[in-house]
Formats: structure tokens, sequence, C-alpha cells
């Protein structure tokens, strides 16, 4: 890589760190706190699972139709994050930023690319196709989790980034394969 890009990579990393720092700072806030760790805990699988199971509950195809496309990209999700995270091996914020507020267990070593936005997002763009009020619903809460994983300094900016464009890009294709045109 050229000196001046490694100097561009090193300032992006910076702000990236220094966002991390800002924004955990309202954890300070108790009411915040109580939110973000609420938010964090519901991407943590239940909620996602949750959703699955009343989707086959509701009368009709399309319901089971959605669960299964949801439940076949959270498979190929995981998988992919997993295998993103090994490779790029980037450590989370509360592990490398000193003075964080540390209110959260991480679910696993690595940071990047945040592996509940991924979800978060690729249900919301799922569930859009099917269902456009839940989708909408999905979408603010895909939007929540992405700030709410900054503020507990276990992603930064550009791994809830990442986890987003990863989530939108696999709903996409999935769609695409699934959905007539």
């Amino acid at each position: 890589m050229r000196p001046d890009s490694l100097e561009r990579v090193g300032r992006l990393l910076a702000i990236d760190g220094a966002c991390v720092v800002a924004l955990n700072r309202v954890l300070a806030y108790r009411p915040c706190l109580w939110l973000a760790r609420a938010v964090s805990r519901m991407g943590d699988g239940e909620l996602w699972g949750a959703l699955i199971l009343g989707l086959l509950l509701l009368p009709g195809q399309t319901g089971v139709r959605c669960a299964l496309h949801m439940g076949a990209v959270a498979l190929v999700g995981v998988a992919l994050y997993l295998l993103i995270k090994r490779r790029a091996g980037r450590p989370r914020p509360c592990v490398r930023l000193a003075g964080l507020t540390v209110c959260a267990r991480p679910l696993d070593e690595f940071s990047f690319p945040s592996g509940h936005t991924m979800h978060a997002v690729a249900f919301a763009v799922i569930a859009f196709a099917y269902f456009p009020l839940l989708g909408g619903a999905l979408a603010g809460f895909a939007v929540l989790t992405a700030v709410v994983r900054v503020v507990l300094g276990l992603h930064y900016p550009s791994d809830v980034l990442a986890g987003s464009a990863l989530g939108a890009t696999l709903a996409t294709l999935s769609l695409a394969l699934v959905l007539p045109a």
C-alpha cells in the first residue's frame, strides 16, 4: 500500500475510534444505558427467532415463505460474518480504546463486521418484500441496532456500515433468487 493510502486509512481509523468514544458517553444517562442494553440484547437472536415463529403462525403461505426466507438468510449470514470476522481479526473497541463505559459482553472476539446489524438490515429488507409495514418497523430497529452497537463500544462505525451493506446485499440477492420478477 502507498504511504499516502496508509495515512488516509490511519485517519479513518482514528475517526472511527473517536466516534465510538464520543457516542459511548451517552451511557452516563441511565435511560440511554437501559435502551442500549435492551436493543443490543434483542438483536442477540431471540427476537429474530420469535419473529420467525410468529410469521409461521400467520394464516396463508406468505408468512411461511417469509419465515423460511429469513431462516435461510440467517444461516448464510452467520457463516459469512464469522468467516469475515476471523479473517479481518479486528479487536473490538471495548478492548482497544481506553476510557469506554463497557456494559455489555460481546458474543465473540472480533468486531468487523457487525453481525447484529447485518441480520437486522437483512431481515428488514426481506420483511419489507413480504410485509411492508413490518419491514418499515424493522428498518427503524436496524438503524437503532447499528447506533447502539457503537454506543456500547462493541463496534466501530465502519463495522456497522459493513454489516449494513452485507445485510442489504444478502437480502437483495436472496430476494432476486426467490421472488418472481
